[in-house]
């Protein structure tokens, strides 16, 4: 009898459970389309700015279209009652807004067009704002995957594979990173719900209570870590590129990070390394730090031969209009460097370049110049590229504020200094193990980790 009695009460529970999300979702409906009727047509500057004269009144009409449907479908959310059937609203909102995108691209090239990155942005949208159950997430990907794919397949415009592979790779992981951030999102919600329903329903349980909020947060904790694992997962593995050896390492910080580097082969054999460091720390900042390894990977597959300060240039308008759409007031440190065989060519705003240079065997210390990435609209009177001589045996050490800014019990900080010493000293050591001797000496220095840390380095094998 008392099993029956919790039975029905554990259904009562649910129902009243998804009565409430709909409610949550009904409400978040209302906020996205709002988004959307500001942000598409006002992205016709974007439109103005960027795509040829001949386009601009077909992507108008695309625009104003999908601006009266969303409109339409605030109008229907807005004096519609919560139902079971509301997700269908987050679909028909990315199929409008995703089909709109992908006739842009269709328009602009195919597959080699880089406007696909705004299908990143319907996902983020739609998948991070609806508190929907997290099946949701992945079929909405998947269905605005399935149209970018299928138009420009129709299309059958000729098309560079590795740019497809490379477009395929990011939109795949967006779906990825979203449908996790929707799950720790559903699941931190029900579990916020049972628990205060529990704590309603009678103070007897006060002690099953709290130990219902502590299996939440090490579950959310879990997932966290899995979204940290998920984005350390998308950065490259290589051991070498070009004539030059090299070793990277990252550590977030309890939460996703916010450091950015990348290993880039360009088509015509140019070959690029960056690194940078968005403001804070948290998914946020992951997001934003995936956005700008997004951009940098399609503007170099586009245009290879770009000076360093030029794609810095292009890359700072995409993560400018990104940060302005997430609301947030982030910005971004980077540099970029090309590897020539005997010079690097470097530009951009980030901490001190050190190299080791083999036959002097000390530490040059290279400031960098420029502004940070997401402030203004235009860096292009502000960056410049230098040229840094390379010698064989040459090592270059890139590397976030997390590491010189650590701090022990004593509240010192490790410094430029102590990092120097650390460089001449172990120079001698595999590229790896340098980078792991770092690490583990920084460790040591501070008691607890309060920021990422990223580090770079590079060694000339002539």
């Amino acid at each position: 009898m008392q099993f029956k009695e919790n039975a029905v009460m554990d259904l009562k529970v649910e129902q009243d459970f998804e009565i409430y999300l709909q409610g949550i979702v009904r409400e978040w409906m209302q906020v996205l389309t709002m988004l959307c009727i500001v942000l598409i047509p006002f992205f016709l500057l974007l439109d103005y700015y960027t795509q040829p004269p001949e386009l601009h009144l077909r992507f108008a009409i695309y625009r104003g279209a999908t601006t009266v449907l969303v409109i339409l479908e605030y109008l229907l959310i807005r004096f519609t009652h919560p139902n079971r059937y509301y997700p269908l609203h987050g679909y028909v909102i990315s199929t409008m807004i995703g089909l709109m995108i992908v006739l842009m691209t269709v328009d602009l090239g195919g597959f080699n067009s880089s406007y696909y990155a705004g299908l990143m942005l319907v996902l983020m949208a739609v998948n991070i704002l609806l508190s929907w159950r997290p099946i949701h997430s992945v079929i909405n990907g998947i269905l605005v995957l399935a149209l970018y794919l299928g138009f420009n397949v129709f299309e059958n415009q000729p098309f560079d594979p590795r740019i497809i592979v490379n477009n395929l790779f990011f939109l795949g992981s967006t779906i990825i990173i979203t449908a996790a951030i929707s799950w720790v999102r559903f699941k931190l919600v029900r579990s916020e719900y049972l628990l205060r329903a529990e704590l309603l329903g009678t103070n007897k349980n006060l002690d099953q209570s709290r130990a219902e909020v502590l299996r939440a947060r090490d579950a959310l904790w879990g997932e966290m870590q899995l979204a940290k694992m998920i984005q350390t997962a998308l950065l490259p593995r290589r051991t070498s590129i070009g004539h030059y050896e090299v070793a990277a390492l990252m550590v977030p910080t309890d939460s996703v990070g916010g450091d950015y580097y990348d290993i880039i082969d360009a088509p015509n054999g140019k070959k690029w390394v960056g690194i940078g460091d968005v403001s804070g720390h948290g998914v946020e900042s992951g997001l934003i730090m995936m956005m700008a390894q997004t951009a940098i990977q399609a503007i170099v597959q586009q245009d290879a031969m770009l000076k360093p300060s030029e794609i810095l240039n292009e890359a700072n308008r995409v993560i400018k209009e990104n940060i302005a759409r997430l609301g947030t007031d982030r910005y971004m440190t980077m540099v970029l460097f090309r590897l020539e065989d005997d010079h690097l060519l470097v530009s951009g705003k980030h901490m001190d370049v050190m190299i080791y240079r083999a036959k002097e065997k000390k530490v040059e210390v290279i400031p960098t110049n420029g502004s940070w990435l997401g402030i203004v609209d235009d860096l292009g009177s502000v960056l410049e590229d230098v040229r840094i001589p390379m010698g064989i045996g040459d090592i270059v050490l890139l590397y976030t504020d997390g590491i010189t800014e650590a701090r022990n019990p004593k509240d010192e900080l490790f410094g430029e200094e102590r990092l120097i010493s650390l460089l001449e000293s172990n120079a001698r050591l595999p590229l790896r193990q340098l980078g792991t001797e770092i690490f583990s000496v920084v460790a040591n220095f501070e008691e607890m980790q309060s920021d990422d840390m990223t580090l770079l380095l590079l060694k000339n094998k002539g």
